[in-house]
C-alpha cells in the first residue's frame, strides 16, 4: 500500500480543520487533509441559510456551553472575530451585520470557503476529499491507513465536528477515536434544536403551526429573547433554538408570550369594558393562538366580569407560559452537538491531548458549543488557529 509522509495529518476539512492547515501551513509544515465527503465545508456552505453568520462580533466564553466554561477563553482570546473579519476582507468578501452582532456575507457562503481553499493553496495544503480512514496507531509517528494509502505523520488533528446534521456528513468518528487513545467524552446531546410537544400538548397545539410570536424563552436561569415558531410537532424559531441547548429532559420551558407589555394594566383599564378577553389579548397575539391559550387558561368573558385578583392571575399565565416538552428534533435537525472531547485531556493553548504528544482535537468535537448567532463558527477559527500554532 502507498505510503505518504506528512508533517500533519488533519482529519476533517470543515471551518477549524481548513484554519489549523493554514496556520501550520503558513509555518512552513507539509499539510493533507483528509474528509469522507465529496465537497469540503459542507457546513459552512449550509451556514446562515446559504450567506454564512461567519462570525459574532461579540464573542464572549459566556457565549459557550462547556463543563469547564473557561477553557475557551484562551483560544477565543488568540483569533477574535476582528481577526476573520481582516481575513474576509482582504479577499474582498462584503458582509453585514443581521443583528445582536451576527455577521453574514452579503452574497454567499461559498464565498468564505473559497477564502479558505485560496489560503490552503497559498500555504501548499493538500486536500484529499472521497477519503475514508481506517485504523490510525501511533509508534513515532501516528499511523492513518486510508483507502488511497497509509499515511505517516507527526502530528494528527482531529477536526470530525459533532452529530449534527448526518445529510452533511456528520459521523462519530472523532469521539472513537478520542476513545481509541483513552480519551474520555462528555454526555453528547442536540442542541440548537426544535423542541417538541409532549403527547397531550401535541393534540392541543399542533393546529396553531405556523404562527411565530416575539416571545421570551426562558429554561432555569437562562433567557433569550426572539421568535418562537409553532410546528406540527412542537416549537421552534430562534428563542426556542437558544434555550434548547440548556433543557434537559423532564424540565420545564417557561415563554413570556407579551415580554414588551403589562397585560395586567392594559387588563384595569378596560376593568368597565365589555370587550371579550380573547379579543383583547389578540391586539397582542395572534388570533388562533389567543383563542387557544383562552381556551385553556382562562376562558373568554367580557373584561368588566373579572375582579383585579382574576387579571394578575391570568397575567402570570401570559408572562410565565409553562411547557414541559416531550424532546428534541434530535441530530437530524441540530446545528450543533452538546458534550465532547473532555477539556480537561486538552492544552488550552495548544487543542493537544495532554497525554498523546501530537493528537489535537478542534472545533465542534471538543466540549465546547455556542449560543446561536456566528459563535460555532468562531470557535471553529479560533481554536483551529490556537492548534495550527503549534502542530
Amino acid at each position: 500500500m502507498t505510503k505518504i509522509n506528512k508533517d500533519i495529518v488533519i482529519i476533517g476539512a470543515g471551518a477549524s480543520g481548513l484554519m489549523c492547515a493554514i496556520e501550520a501551513g503558513k509555518r512552513g509544515r507539509s499539510v493533507i487533509i483528509l474528509d469522507h465527503m465529496e465537497k469540503s465545508g459542507k457546513k459552512i456552505r449550509a451556514s446562515g441559510g446559504g450567506r454564512c453568520n461567519f462570525t459574532n462580533i461579540i464573542s464572549e466564553a459566556g457565549n459557550y456551553l462547556s463543563e469547564n466554561p473557561h477553557f475557551c477563553k484562551s483560544a477565543l482570546a488568540r483569533f477574535t472575530p476582528q481577526d476573520i473579519i481582516n481575513m474576509a476582507e482582504r479577499h474582498g468578501i462584503a458582509y453585514y451585520e443581521k443583528e445582536k452582532g451576527q455577521l453574514f456575507c452579503k452574497k454567499t457562503s461559498v464565498e468564505i470557503v473559497k477564502m479558505l481553499h485560496d489560503e490552503c493553496s497559498r500555504a501548499l495544503v493538500e486536500i484529499r476529499l472521497h477519503c475514508k480512514v481506517g485504523n490510525i496507531t501511533k509508534a513515532e509517528l501516528f499511523s492513518i491507513v486510508t483507502d488511497i494509502g497509509i499515511m505517516e505523520a507527526e502530528s494528527l488533528v482531529i477536526a470530525t465536528g459533532g452529530l449534527s446534521y448526518p445529510e452533511l456528513g456528520a459521523t462519530d468518528v472523532g469521539y472513537r477515536i478520542a476513545d481509541k487513545f483513552g480519551l474520555t467524552v462528555t454526555p453528547l446531546r442536540p442542541a440548537l434544536v426544535p423542541l417538541l410537544w409532549n403527547g397531550s400538548d401535541r393534540k392541543i397545539f399542533s393546529e396553531l403551526s405556523g404562527i411565530s410570536i416575539n416571545a421570551t424563552a426562558s429554561c432555569g436561569k437562562r433567557h433569550f429573547r426572539g421568535e418562537v415558531l409553532f410546528t406540527h410537532r412542537g416549537l421552534s424559531g430562534p428563542a426556542i433554538l437558544q434555550i434548547s441547548s440548556y433543557w434537559m429532559p423532564g424540565k420545564e420551558i417557561v415563554i413570556n408570550l407579551m415580554p414588551d407589555i403589562d397585560i395586567c394594566a392594559h387588563f384595569m383599564e378596560k376593568s368597565k369594558s365589555r370587550t371579550e378577553l380573547d379579543n383583547l389579548i389578540s391586539e397582542f397575539l395572534p388570533k388562533s393562538l389567543s383563542r387557544k391559550w383562552c381556551e385553556l387558561n382562562a376562558p373568554s368573558r367580557p373584561m368588566c366580569s373579572f375582579s383585579e385578583k382574576d387579571y394578575k392571575a391570568i397575567a402570570n399565565k401570559i408572562h410565565n407560559w409553562t411547557i414541559t416538552p416531550g424532546g428534541t428534533e434530535g441530530y437530524k435537525k441540530a446545528e450543533i452537538t452538546c458534550g465532547g472531547i473532555d477539556t480537561d485531556q486538552l492544552s488550552s493553548k495548544t487543542m493537544e491531548a495532554k497525554k498523546v504528544p501530537g493528537l489535537f482535537f478542534i472545533g465542534e468535537v471538543v466540549d465546547v458549543a455556542g449560543q446561536l448567532g456566528g459563535y460555532n463558527l468562531q470557535w471553529a477559527w479560533s481554536s483551529g488557529f490556537a492548534a495550527g500554532q503549534y502542530v
